[in-house]
């Protein structure tokens, strides 16, 4: 968007412990430049038995890091606040505020707030279509045009990689409607979504707000969501999962 930025994203702080002391200090070094004493270690050159309980120390710190919610918006925030100054040609602060997250714990909750994310260039007017609005989710997966090799130049010139070479990990998948223990991605068809995506667009004119078409599309009619309480979520996602975390914590504090 022109002022802020959304992401809806699995956080597997699990994963990281099962990384080699190797990959966790690739991955770091890919971002920052690092001390002297790692940048030696990683590349292989001798170091006493106190430099080494250091090393191990400071890829600890690295690992929990590299799982990090408030380390991954940092690292995503910085280059784009230091480009903005480069564009405006001033200094200081770019964002307003720190940045504000939410836990997905359904996937009523989940579909929702990808459907408030997806649509938000088209409720604020900046596109007709979903498949017309830049920098969204739903667009790369009708019309996949990502280029890594530019991606990478591109973060390099701004200083936010030192070099990459960890695997890029694409989009969560949609999984279809089978669930099994080795899930890892949406547990709904792409087709499903799309068609839902859509429909709730053209719910969400200002001539229609508040007007559910007769025609529900699957997703719904499985999950048993109620189309009112649905379009509450996909258009006003922030201000009324927020207050449901408020109410749900007020509650469990009183218990």
């Amino acid at each position: 968007m022109s002022n802020h930025l959304h992401i809806v994203f699995k956080l597997c702080p699990t994963e990281a412990e099962s990384w080699s002391d190797t990959k966790v200090t690739e991955r770091w070094l890919s971002l920052f430049k690092g001390p002297l004493l790692i940048q030696q270690w990683h590349a292989g050159e001798p170091l006493c038995k106190a430099q080494l309980d250091v090393v191990s120390d400071m890829i600890e710190v690295y690992r929990k890091r590299l799982s990090s919610l408030s380390w991954f918006m940092k690292c995503l925030n910085e280059p784009i606040a230091r480009q903005a100054n480069q564009e405006d040609k001033c200094t200081g602060h770019f964002w307003e505020s720190r940045y504000k997250s939410q836990a997905l714990l359904t996937e009523e909750a989940l579909l929702s707030c990808m459907a408030y994310v997806d649509l938000n260039p088209v409720r604020a007017g900046m596109a007709a279509t979903p498949e017309e609005s830049n920098h969204t989710s739903i667009k790369k997966r009708i019309k996949p045009q990502f280029d890594l090799t530019t991606a990478i130049e591109s973060q390099k010139s701004l200083l936010a990689l030192q070099q990459f070479k960890s695997p890029v990990k694409p989009l969560a998948q949609f999984e279809g409607n089978i669930r099994n223990e080795d899930q890892q991605g949406i547990l709904f068809s792409l087709e499903d979504y799309l068609a839902l995506v859509d429909m709730t667009g053209r719910i969400l004119r200002d001539d229609k707000r508040g007007v559910i078409s007769a025609h529900l599309p699957p997703i719904l009619e499985r999950l048993e969501i109620n189309p009112e309480e649905w379009l509450n979520s996909a258009s006003q996602f922030e201000m009324l999962y927020h207050k449901k975390f408020a109410r749900r914590r007020r509650t469990t504090n009183a218990a």
